[in-house]
């Protein structure tokens, strides 16, 4: 199994998570984003869309797609569990993990504020003003939905790690890499840095990847 990945990918932060939970090894390929790596021939063949992560088995078969290879995962590994098995409690956590796979994320990738910067000439200002924007936005609703639901525990869910602590965790360290402060979000942050004590999260930090720096910003 190959795991194309890039240290600073939030995307491929969740998915690391995951494969240290499940203690699942896979062949970790550099594919560096700041580099253009991704936009090659070879890589455009594994992902048309250019983006990271995607995670290729031994027979070929190409996962693409965080929340779809975290699911995948999840079923082919089932301990421990990353969704609750109640319906509700599952729509909860893909809810809470949503929030930031699809809404705020998205939009603060490295192709989009390329195109920011080429095609529609944001300065850097800008551009940094628009990525802490769309993180705030996805904090404050993971706080009001976190501090206000009951089922929230000492993770997003309970007391057991689920597919939401990835995101948020996620969440979590690339604001901080926008000089954003966590503990403005309380709850996001209690949860975090409790995440952020267990050894599958903190052996997935960005920072903690080959070729990272030391420290980061923007």
């Amino acid at each position: 199994m190959k795991f194309f990945s890039f240290w600073r990918s939030l995307a491929s932060f969740r998915v690391r998570i995951a494969l240290n939970l499940k203690g699942v090894e896979a062949e970790v390929v550099p594919v560096n984003l700041l580099q253009g790596e991704q936009n090659k021939a070879e890589y455009h063949k594994i992902n048309p869309l250019m983006v990271i992560p995607a995670l290729v088995e031994d027979d070929g078969h190409v996962l693409y797609e965080s929340l779809a290879i975290l699911e995948y995962l999840d079923e082919i590994h089932p301990k421990p569990p990353l969704l609750p098995k109640e319906p509700r409690a599952r729509a909860r956590v893909r809810g809470l993990a949503q929030i930031v796979a699809c809404d705020a994320h998205p939009l603060i990738v490295p192709r989009v504020r390329n195109y920011l910067e080429h095609e529609l000439k944001l300065d850097e200002p800008a551009r940094t003003k628009w990525v802490r924007h769309w993180f705030i936005e996805g904090f404050k609703a993971l706080e009001t939905h976190l501090a206000r639901d009951r089922e929230t525990g000492r993770y997003c869910h309970g007391d057991r790690v689920t597919l939401a602590d990835l995101c948020l965790v996620s969440h979590t360290v690339g604001g901080q890499f926008f000089d954003l402060d966590p503990k403005a979000y309380p709850t996001c942050h209690r949860i975090a840095e409790a995440c952020l004590q267990e050894d599958a999260f903190a052996r997935a930090h960005p920072l903690k990847q080959p070729g990272a720096p030391k420290a980061i910003k923007h």
